[in-house]
């Protein structure tokens, strides 16, 4: 690989591989994937081992891993169950918005609410406020020196399961301009959980709407200035775009993984398939998909643990990523021929999992809009031509 990792990277790999052989077994994992729920109870190993602590900083309780460490860790994981991998990562999406907006007494509050093992959730899509997330409707409304919270969130990951939220509201009817972020206890009257979303893949992932009736919070809970709750959102999705195609090369990992192992065993015309010239065509660009993958990944980690907010370098890794990741998991399932949809075959499920990759945190639609944008400003007043 053109990765060269660290004795310590290489480490936390082995240990993420030794528990997930042990608690992420085929079995497991095919029996909540049918069922379609959040296994809470496989976490405490996960809690035990630190993994929901790996990003916070010491300070705070945590490990305080770089990005470019904690991206390989959980695309281990990924390789496993992807779903499983974004229940940790999710609660890492609502601790960058404490951590770049925040205060360090908020810093801490977070920290301690996950540090005995628990879960948070960043609460920002509404029913019509998904790609275009200036059309929050969710209220938060001055009352003394707290706010009162209104409305609704849906398709929030870690919905149903989290101890605390970070939650984005309208606080002036002013566009973007008009939001605020909130850090938000799970343990405040008038939250509850609405259904929980029956979902083609993740299905091991928590995805559930979650209601705020009149929730009342201290302005100690408001993240940043009031009104600048869009930047808060978007900084912080910036860095979250580029786990999200960690876990995608996870998912990559693995389809390239049973793809060659299937193809060495499976014979047809007297002989391994692997030895057939367009079965090695889909197997080499499935290893070129993830090479690429990686190293573009781990160089947007890499501006990310030096301090950028990688808006475009974000959107343009989660594009190529995830838009590589549909066409190694459709090779992987050519490759294992009629087996390849059956559910006794693990790519079948792989394939499930990865639709959705290119339509969380942003859709791809999007993120090449936000590219372009961003090309559009670095090109200003530059001449055309040499």
């Amino acid at each position: 690989m053109a990765l060269l990792y660290t004795q310590e990277q290489r480490e936390f790999i082995r240990m993420v591989q030794e528990f997930a052989d042990q608690t992420l077994t085929p079995e497991v994992v095919s029996k909540y994937d049918h069922l379609g729920q959040c296994p809470v109870e496989l976490f405490k190993p996960a809690f035990d081992m630190g993994l929901h602590m790996l990003e916070i900083p010491e300070e705070y309780g945590g490990a305080g891993l770089p990005y470019s460490t904690t991206a390989m860790v959980f695309s281990k994981l990924a390789e496993y169950d992807a779903g499983y991998a974004i229940t940790l990562v999710s609660t890492f999406v609502a601790l960058r918005s404490v951590m770049l907006a925040g205060s360090a007494d908020q810093a801490r509050r977070f920290a301690d609410i996950i540090e005995p093992g628990a879960f948070a959730a960043f609460a920002l899509s509404e029913s019509d406020a998904g790609t275009d997330a200036g059309s929050v409707k969710s209220t938060a409304t001055r009352d003394g020196d707290d706010y009162i919270l209104t409305g609704e969130k849906t398709f929030i990951t870690n919905g149903s399961i989290a101890n605390v939220y970070v939650g984005i509201f309208r606080t002036a009817d002013t566009g973007n301009k008009g939001l605020s972020a909130f850090m938000i206890e799970r343990s405040r009257e008038g939250i509850s959980v609405g259904a929980h979303e029956d979902k083609m893949g993740l299905r091991l992932s928590d995805t559930s709407t979650v209601n705020f009736d009149h929730v009342r919070v201290p302005a100690s809970n408001r993240l940043g200035d009031e009104g600048a709750g869009f930047k808060v959102a978007m900084n912080s999705l910036n860095l979250s775009r580029a786990f999200v195609a960690t876990l995608a090369a996870g998912i990559m990992q693995r389809a390239l993984d049973e793809s060659v192992s299937y193809a060495r065993i499976r014979s047809q015309f007297k002989r391994p398939i692997i030895r057939f010239e367009a079965v090695q065509e889909m197997l080499a660009d499935m290893a070129i998909a993830l090479e690429t993958s990686q190293v573009l990944i781990h160089n947007t980690m890499t501006m990310m643990d030096q301090g950028n907010l990688v808006r475009k370098e974000g959107a343009m890794t989660k594009t190529y990523v995830t838009d590589a990741l549909q066409r190694v998991v459709t090779d992987a399932v050519q490759v294992f021929g009629g087996y390849g949809v059956s559910k006794a075959y693990p790519v079948e499920k792989l394939m499930r999992d990865s639709k959705v990759f290119q339509i969380f945190e942003g859709t791809n639609q999007i993120q090449r809009v936000t590219i372009a944008n961003e090309l559009d400003k670095e090109y200003a007043g530059k001449e055309v031509g040499r």
